[in-house]
């Protein structure tokens, strides 16, 4: 009963967002707003495609999306690692201010208190989603995939996808498990689901399918978000024998054949999705959305991760870094109707841009009196007209694999910095001791790129006379001091030993 009061209560809250919202959103006609698909890859290295530059890995699906669209070559996600950099995508602000600093481990019934407060986290019902919004302004929503937003999945004690805004949800907590085959941990609507055959990235496809078909046969008008976000190629990757004997040749072992025929799969998962939308002529009016969560996995970084081949190209780092190895990511749009196919542009954008974005072609206004990090690309994605940004592109994440926790992309140039000459410990959540640390921290270190020149982050300018050095490192500082103090905390519960 508490989890269907507190579900109520997330629609009603979207409800009211959205009556405000629709009331002051521009006039677009119900027929001009279109559907939008983000198709949200995990652990998917910018040089895993073919339209990228990979050498093996047959992505044609995927390459026709960039071909007849936008292709993004410096396209950012929010974060170098998943759950945060869903969060980011889902509100347009940078995940710190929703408290979301890394990945969520899963937090049963019986958990108890930890120091730093990580079976707490979860995307908190303040935060104002994308499909949140959308719903309230008359969109269908539909997820279906990995969530990764919450610690208690499925439970009455956080919220769940439906109150972040999606109409239905069909999702797992982190990973597809045991593997990519025949999940076991699937939830529909909040129902188990059992073992279900197939593989994830198809079972996916599957449902986002269905889910559009039935609403075509129900006489259901109203545009659609949906997100497809795909397991598929985090570990722990198993992808069809028959794919994987295309690779076999070209590959340096059976796990590396894997990790390319796992690429191919959801390429192919792809193809379906495009496929059902020409079925249901949804096609012309439809922008979609290629990207992912963060960089390629780092090979062996774990056990049971061998099969992590993932590529960057020439970016230096991977996922976990703060250099562009982990937040560079594939980035296409797709929009027959609104995007003229076969651009190519090297601007900096953000997945922390598609919320405002997305909110200007549907008509609805952005929350106001929320601190947003992106901007609207819509103007760029019809006229190639980009809007200066009042503030540039900030990462600030304390258990960064290097040595830098913070970076900025500003224009040409990539600023990292160490907090505390490194001395900071690295830290997966944050706490009121812990943000205190984290706020007073000083920025030492300064590492500057000119990624015009240096796309692959090899030639430290710090010190070297760069003219704009000054303003970069004061840039930098501000904007971190800004992030850090506006970063939300999570209060530890008592444990057994602590007085309440």
């Amino acid at each position: 009963m508490t989890g269907l009061l507190n579900r109520l209560a997330g629609v009603l809250v979207v409800w009211v967002w959205g009556l405000s919202l629709v009331q002051a959103g521009t006039d677009i006609p119900e027929d001009a707003r279109p559907n939008v698909l983000i198709i949200l890859c995990d652990d998917l290295g910018y040089g895993d495609l073919g339209c990228n530059g990979h050498p093996i890995v047959r992505t044609e699906h995927v390459d026709r999306l960039a071909a007849g669209g936008l292709r993004l070559t410096s396209f950012y996600s929010a974060a170098p690692v998943c759950s945060p950099s869903r969060v980011g995508l889902l509100t347009g602000r940078s995940p710190n201010r929703a408290g979301i600093y890394d990945w969520i481990p899963a937090a049963g019934p019986q958990q108890p208190p930890r120091a730093d407060a990580r079976e707490q986290v979860h995307l908190r019902p303040s935060e104002q989603t994308l499909p949140g919004l959308l719903r309230a302004a008359g969109y269908a929503t539909c997820l279906a995939g990995k969530w990764h937003c919450n610690s208690r999945f499925n439970s009455s004690a956080q919220p769940q996808p439906d109150a972040a805004g999606f109409d239905h949800w069909f999702a797992t907590q982190n990973n597809a498990g045991p593997s990519h085959h025949n999940p076991v941990n699937y939830v529909r609507n909040g129902q188990p689901l059992g073992e279900l055959p197939g593989y994830s990235c198809q079972l996916v496809a599957d449902e986002i399918s269905s889910w559009l078909r039935q609403r075509q046969q129900t006489g259901q008008t109203a545009p659609f978000f949906a997100m497809a976000a795909f397991h598929e190629p985090h570990e722990p990757i198993q992808a069809p024998p028959e794919l994987v004997e295309l690779y076999r040749s070209r590959s340096r072992s059976d796990d590396e054949a894997q990790y390319y025929a796992c690429v191919h799969n959801l390429d192919l998962a792809v193809g379906r999705l495009v496929g059902v939308l020409e079925e249901l002529q949804l096609r012309q009016n439809t922008l979609i959305v290629f990207t992912s969560d963060n960089g390629p996995e780092t090979l062996n970084r774990y056990k049971g991760g061998q099969r992590s081949w993932g590529r960057t190209g020439i970016l230096r780092g991977m996922k976990l870094h703060t250099h562009d190895g982990g937040l560079h990511v594939a980035g296409i749009m797709n929009w027959p109707a609104g995007i003229q196919p076969g651009r190519t542009e090297s601007t900096a954008v953000s997945a922390l841009d598609l919320l405002p974005t997305v909110l200007e072609l549907a008509g609805v206004q952005p929350p106001e009196g929320r601190a947003l990090d992106g901007i609207s690309l819509a103007g760029f994605m019809r006229q190639g007209q980009l809007p200066a940004r009042a503030r540039p592109l900030l990462w600030a994440y304390y258990n960064a694999i290097n040595e830098c926790r913070v970076a900025m992309r500003h224009g040409r140039w990539k600023v990292l910095a160490r907090l505390n000459s490194g001395n900071l410990p690295r830290l997966e959540n944050l706490t009121p001791q812990t943000a205190d640390m984290v706020r007073s921290a000083e920025l030492t270190d300064i590492q500057i790129y000119d990624l015009q020149s240096d796309p692959g982050e090899t030639l430290n300018l710090a010190g070297r006379g760069v003219p704009e050095e000054t303003d970069l490192v004061r840039m930098l500082q501000a904007e971190y001091r800004s992030l850090a103090e506006d970063s939300a905390v999570w209060i530890p519960a008592p444990t057994a030993d602590q007085p309440k």
